[in-house]
């Protein structure tokens, strides 16, 4: 087999240890190789830059594990070094039985890397990458978020509190002003219902049947803790919200034509930003950035026989949000993505249907950041 780089190398990283083989060319099909240890301290991956740099080597591959190759990678992509980089999935690198040491497993990235067996995954610029641990705060800010407000909500149903049954919100302005009062100290149910603020979906009679319950010191002071804690919360989710609208400030016409998609909203759009960027060379085509997300049918086919058709494992987080303006969409009237999705709906079911709709909004997306249009 050919060898494409004359001079590469492939590491095999660790959280304590980073195993690095180099490969340089002697024939036309011959190479010799150099191994080497480090650590994953800064001054160690200092120390291995230099090394690489010294051997010429300007082409370097490696796993993507966990997140021990990030510090790695910042490293070798910034300052006066910056090597081509390239990321690959472990699976593309997967030992044979008896062939799994941290020096064979280097040499072969590296044999891969140098006969151009290797695909890299899409790793975005530093900005967006900074972008995008904001978005994913945020994600698991609002996952434990919604954990406070399920415990809050099975803590009422202990006390026979019936609140979550007659209010579609129960952290909304009128059900965090009745369970302030109630962590306040008031048991009264037509003092509780007094408590709200506009239409509701119950009666007034319903709404304090609702809050007839059994009311005691512990269920004050176990509310009185969740509320705290879904204050904390709130805080946290602001203040992530603020800085991620500072770093997305040179991106805001790409958001605002994203919005123009139907039910995509400003926190969609920029966690879209933040999961591709807004490179879209990065992806072949649109088929191609709905593959990678993992918003595709799965290939699995043998002997002229097609099996499961599930979807692969991609961006979970590009995923999730998509699919939620999947749904949202389906309540939408006059809009061909609502069509589309009941047409699919008809015949493979909802779920299908949602995922259907989310493909085709990330291509929209795609054509949109690619083309500048709406």
């Amino acid at each position: 087999m050919s060898l494409i780089y004359r001079r590469c190398a492939g590491l095999d990283v660790h959280k304590k240890s980073i195993s690095v083989c180099v490969r340089v060319r002697t024939g036309s099909d011959r190479s010799e190789t150099e191994s080497a240890n480090f650590g994953t301290f800064t001054h160690d991956l200092k120390e291995m830059a230099e090394w690489l740099k010294t051997r010429k080597v300007r082409h370097v591959a490696m796993e993507s594990t966990g997140v021990y190759w990030k510090p790695v990678w910042n490293v070798l992509e910034s300052g006066k070094w910056k090597f081509d980089l390239v990321l690959v999935n472990p699976q593309q690198v997967r030992a044979l039985p008896g062939k799994k040491t941290d020096r064979e497993d280097s040499a072969r990235i590296s044999a891969y890397l140098q006969q151009g067996l290797l695909r890299g995954s899409f790793v975005p610029p530093k900005q967006t990458r900074e972008l995008r641990e904001l978005t994913r705060r945020r994600t698991h800010l609002q996952g434990d978020r919604n954990r406070v407000i399920n415990r809050m909500g099975r803590l009422l149903e202990t006390a026979n509190v019936k609140l979550a049954s007659v209010l579609s919100n129960l952290v909304g302005k009128s059900g965090r002003a009745i369970l302030n009062a109630i962590q306040s100290g008031e048991s009264n149910p037509q003092a509780l219902a007094g408590h709200t603020f506009g239409r509701l979906k119950c009666t007034r009679q319903e709404l304090e049947q609702a809050l007839e319950g059994r009311y005691d010191d512990h269920l004050r002071w176990s509310l009185r803790q969740l509320l705290e804690d879904l204050d904390a919360l709130d805080r946290h989710v602001a203040a992530v919200d603020l800085r991620i609208g500072e770093l997305t400030v040179e991106q805001r016409d790409g958001i605002a034509r994203l919005g123009t998609l139907p039910g995509v909203d400003i926190t969609t759009a920029y966690t879209i930003i933040a999961e591709i960027g807004t490179d879209m060379s990065q992806f072949p085509d649109a088929r191609h950035l709905a593959s990678w997300a993992g918003l595709c049918p799965g290939n699995s086919e043998s002997a002229g026989k097609r099996f499961s058709g599930r979807t692969r494992k991609g961006n979970r987080y590009l995923r999730r949000i998509l699919v939620q303006n999947a749904w949202a969409v389906a309540h939408m009237k006059d809009c061909a993505l609502t069509a589309l999705f009941y047409r699919v709906a008809a015949h493979a079911g909802m779920k299908k249907a949602a995922v259907a709709v989310a493909h085709r909004i990330l291509m929209l997306a795609y054509y949109i950041l690619r083309d500048g249009t709406e």
